[in-house]
């Protein structure tokens, strides 16, 4: 079993960045691939990036592409996601997830691929 803490969320403004990390518990973190989504109020939750196993492959939604990086460090079972160029409509709570799919990097944009989950941290952007 994985648990999973984020941390790093905050009220920023646009233009702004934000790392925020997720923690993870447990011998296995480094089989798992990773992802982060998001949800803002009334909309459903949505894929935002993800990592296979190594981290040497990622995925991004378009929305972030070119803005956010994920990454991880699998000697401190940590995953990262840094925010550059934040935008309002960047508000949302951020979850971060894992995947027992270590390397089907295709897969990992769809929420069901995912076992574990984050109680989510809350990012506002500001215009």
């Amino acid at each position: 079993q994985v648990q999973l803490v984020e941390s790093g969320g905050g009220l920023v403004q646009a233009g702004d960045s934000l790392r925020l990390s997720c923690a993870a518990s447990g011998r296995t973190f480094s089989s798992y691939a990773m992802g982060w989504f998001r949800q803002a109020p009334g909309k459903e939750r949505e894929f935002v990036a993800a990592c296979n196993w190594s981290g040497g492959s990622t995925l991004y939604a378009d929305s972030v592409k070119g803005r956010f990086t994920i990454s991880r460090d699998n000697a401190k079972n940590t995953v990262y996601l840094q925010m550059n160029s934040l935008k309002p409509e960047d508000t949302a709570v951020y979850y971060c997830a894992a995947s027992p799919l270590g390397g089907y990097l295709a897969r990992l944009a769809r929420a069901y691929e995912y076992t574990y989950w984050g109680q989510g941290t809350q990012v506002t952007v500001s215009s």
